[in-house]
């Protein structure tokens, strides 16, 4: 019987809590394997006597746990955070109480009333969600230093010294726990995973929640994972699981058997490669390497909404958004997107949308010489929205999202001859005034006139995998 080091709540632990899908993360590893064409059994695990490396933090149903701190009322009820007080939309958060009738992320609010009468719906507030998340990392660092913050809930601490061992590690994990709840919120719940790696680390704070403490050292890990789901790792959703399982890979014993080539070529990219190498205690680091390679933002539009003047003017607003970031982030576009999803009636032989409407989508996308510059941005946004369908049943957008695409990182980015001739020295400077000013006094200071229309629509939301600026 395999035995992982662990301290949980049991009364809790009927309420497990899924993963989103993503790709596996390489952001704070120590350095890039390589690939060894070896059989598996040849290419041990780490050796028993390591050290543990890291502490992964996860606050536990993290924006409805908030809600219930700052209203006392909601503890212990069921609670859903939601963007808009409609049925359409899906909720965004769940609280535990709410996760016990099967509403969780993604749920469409009319199937969670369904579902749980008794729900209570919460309009989320993300400028409290920041506030709490920078509280919460000022709590943990005064146990260890945080090396890198993942997303709104999540945190990654490298341990050093006298922190590795086991015994110690574990109390350090109890410590930032215990002090998460005595410093920020008594409801605020967090799950603590310990491996010698950052991505097992992260899967150890899932094996157990709410409020667990899971460690797996080298000497228990191949059993201990050949006790988890394919879906129990970090970037395996179901589209990924569905492929595997085309490729004869339905369990964790059918995965660890792979040696490291056949991995890559099962996930046709490094990284398969990766994952191989973590699945086996190692660690190492390509941050450097990384960057990102989209940036996006979307908006379900309120009925008063639909129509194609006031989409173009939400679109034109979610693009001066992304601009925003483009520049922040010092990166650079070389393609830009666009996708419309229209409404229509009830009755048409149509598919119904995630966010219960019936609905015709679209998409289109263009090729850019590498920029960061709003005219630019818009001009082609401006061709791709005239590319849109138009007639009868798309005259009622009801989505629209703008997406930046091909990121490059400034040091990467390729002069365009014809820079000095075309004024892209004072566009840079004027944006960066924009920029500072929208920054300092909200996004809207200065706007182009086209976007105003959707002056309260598309306001600020979180992304599940990034903190943002509250402009």
């Amino acid at each position: 019987m395999v035995v992982m080091v662990r301290t949980s709540n049991p009364a809790q632990d009927s309420l497990p809590e899924g993963w989103p899908e993503e790709p596996p993360d390489a952001e704070s590893l120590d350095r890039e394997p390589q690939c060894s064409s070896a059989a598996p059994q040849s290419t041990p695990y780490a050796p028993s006597d390591a050290c543990l490396n890291w502490l992964f933090v996860d606050l536990n149903s993290y924006f409805a746990s908030v809600e219930q701190e700052v209203r006392p009322e909601l503890r212990g009820r069921p609670v859903a955070v939601v963007p808009a007080m409609v049925d359409t939309t899906c909720c965004i958060a769940a609280s535990y109480e709410a996760k016990a009738y099967g509403v969780k992320t993604g749920t469409i609010v009319a199937d969670a009333k369904r579902m749980c009468p008794d729900i209570v719906l919460v309009e989320a507030r993300h400028e409290l969600y920041v506030e709490y998340h920078h509280r919460i990392v000022e709590a943990v660092e005064t146990c260890v230093p945080v090396t890198v913050v993942l997303s709104i809930d999540e945190m990654a601490c490298r341990l050093m010294g006298r922190e590795r061992p086991l015994l110690a590690a574990l109390e350090l994990g109890r410590r930032v726990k215990a002090r998460i709840r005595e410093a920020v919120g008594s409801t605020l719940r967090s799950s603590v995973g310990l491996a010698t790696n950052r991505y097992l680390a992260k899967v150890a704070s899932d094996m157990e929640k709410p409020d667990g403490l899971v460690a797996l050292p080298p000497d228990i890990l191949p059993d201990a994972l050949r006790q988890l789901t394919l879906r129990d790792l970090p970037g395996i959703g179901a589209r990924t699981e569905k492929r595997l399982n085309e490729q004869g890979i339905r369990s964790m014993e059918d995965l660890l058997a792979l040696d490291c080539e056949q991995t890559g070529q099962l996930w046709g990219s490094v990284c398969g490669e990766r994952l191989w190498h973590w699945l086996r205690g190692e660690d190492f680091d390509m941050a450097e390497a990384e960057h990102a390679k989209s940036l996006s933002h979307q908006h379900v539009l309120a009925p008063e909404m639909r129509t194609p003047e006031k989409a173009w003017a939400v679109a034109h607003k979610l693009l001066h958004k992304a601009a925003m970031r483009l520049r922040t982030g010092r990166l650079w576009a070389s393609g830009i997107g666009l996708a419309v999803g229209f409404a229509v009636p009830r009755g048409q032989n149509v598919p119904v949308s995630r966010f219960g409407v019936p609905a015709r989508g679209w998409r289109g996308e263009v090729r850019l010489s590498e920029c960061q510059d709003n005219p630019t941005l818009i001009a082609a946004l401006r061709r791709l929205w005239e590319q849109r369908p138009s007639g009868p049943g798309y005259d009622q957008p009801y989505f629209i999202g703008v997406s930046l695409n091909e990121l490059v990182p400034d040091q990467l980015h390729s002069l365009n001859l014809f820079d000095e001739l075309d004024g892209a020295k004072s566009r840079t400077k004027l944006l960066a005034t924009m920029d500072a000013l929208n920054h300092k006094y909200g996004m809207s200071t200065l706007a182009p006139a086209t976007m105003l229309t959707a002056y309260k629509a598309a306001p600020t939301r979180i992304a599940f995998h990034s903190i943002p600026d509250l402009f």
